[in-house]
């Protein structure tokens, strides 16, 4: 079987969560593939050039991984070029290219669209390539990011955890902001929602209450949830969850156009620094995962030296998760402005 992220078994994850109440700190145990953060040592990257096909700088997820990523390239002395793929096939096929052009010798690819991973990796050098939280077949040496369905299940449980304290796990509805494009990232992700919030508050409650929508990011989450607050009149305890964080952002600003800000409870991915004064002051947003863009380059920047070195790596470099709520997050990062 080829080796990815595409877990064994969730039930492996849900077993191994510790209990915890929503107010604590959750930490997913280490499992097969948790690494540790590793700051880049100054001079390992001398003489070295090395890519990053980004996210999309527009997104604040993106840009934290950019600049991580950049910081610790010029740490190790590492010469750098970041190609925006802006959530576009195209666009990362175009950075591949360059990527060969500049003779690169190494590169971290963060592009969006899973299903144009081929072509990239055809386009570009035939070099050490670690793909950054969606897979990048045929090409990719190493995986780096989210256990995904775990991250997804701690914050569902926390949204269960919620419920079952606050209204014997009632809701009314489950809106769930998915990004189709990056294929089973998002399967995992959404389906841990799911499985964390029915280990609280019992199998198959979501089913007939849940609405799913193609619409993970900022843009796309303003553009839908209107209508989808139109279609439950009256309804006052609706959850919302989201692929990222930008998505519950987005959620949340509708609703508030609407005047409907009180009824959606939410729970997102990511605990990125652009969302943690909203995850602090929002009341509702019951949780989020954090992920620490803002120190992915602590695992890609030295694990991609080891690879262009020609030293081992193991395939899978995982980010030891944490959730984060409004109760927690001072303790884990340093929050200020808000």
């Amino acid at each position: 079987m080829k080796r990815s992220l595409r877990s064994k078994s969730l039930l492996g994850v849900v077993a191994a969560i510790a209990t915890a109440t929503m107010l604590s700190v959750q930490i997913i145990p280490a499992s097969a593939g948790d690494v540790d953060f590793r700051k880049a040592v100054p001079g390992s990257g001398k003489g070295i050039t090395i890519g990053l096909i980004g996210l999309s700088d527009a997104i604040g997820f993106g840009k934290d991984v950019h600049d991580s990523i950049a910081r610790e390239a010029k740490k190790a002395g590492a010469k750098f070029i970041f190609c925006d793929g802006n959530l576009k096939a195209d666009l990362a096929l175009a950075c591949a290219k360059t990527f060969k052009l500049k003779k690169v010798q190494g590169y971290l690819n963060f592009n969006a669209i899973s299903d144009a991973a081929a072509a990239i990796c055809k386009a570009g050098p035939q070099v050490p390539v670690i793909s950054i939280d969606i897979e990048q077949d045929p090409c990719q040496t190493a995986f780096m990011g989210a256990n995904n369905a775990g991250a997804g299940y701690v914050t569902g449980k926390a949204l269960g955890d919620y419920f079952k304290k606050n209204f014997n796990c009632e809701f009314d509805a489950w809106i769930s902001l998915e990004d189709y494009g990056v294929g089973l990232v998002n399967e995992a992700r959404m389906g841990g929602y799911r499985s964390g919030f029915e280990s609280v508050c019992g199998a198959g409650v979501i089913a007939p209450k849940l609405k799913k929508y193609d619409a993970g990011r900022l843009d796309k989450s303003l553009a839908v949830m209107p209508d989808a607050l139109t279609t439950l009149p009256g309804k006052h305890h609706i959850i919302v969850v989201a692929i990222n964080d930008e998505g519950i952002q987005g959620a949340f600003s509708a609703a508030k156009q609407v005047g409907r800000a009180d009824d959606i409870y939410a729970g997102g991915q990511g605990a990125s620094a652009s969302a943690w004064c909203d995850i602090k002051n929002t009341p509702h947003w019951i949780g989020s995962t954090a992920y620490f863009p803002e120190r992915y380059g602590e695992i890609g920047v030295p694990y991609l030296l080891d690879l262009i070195k020609g030293k081992k790596v193991p395939f899978q470099l995982k980010i030891k998760h944490v959730a984060i709520n409004a109760g927690n997050i001072d303790k884990n990062f340093k929050v200020t402005g808000c």
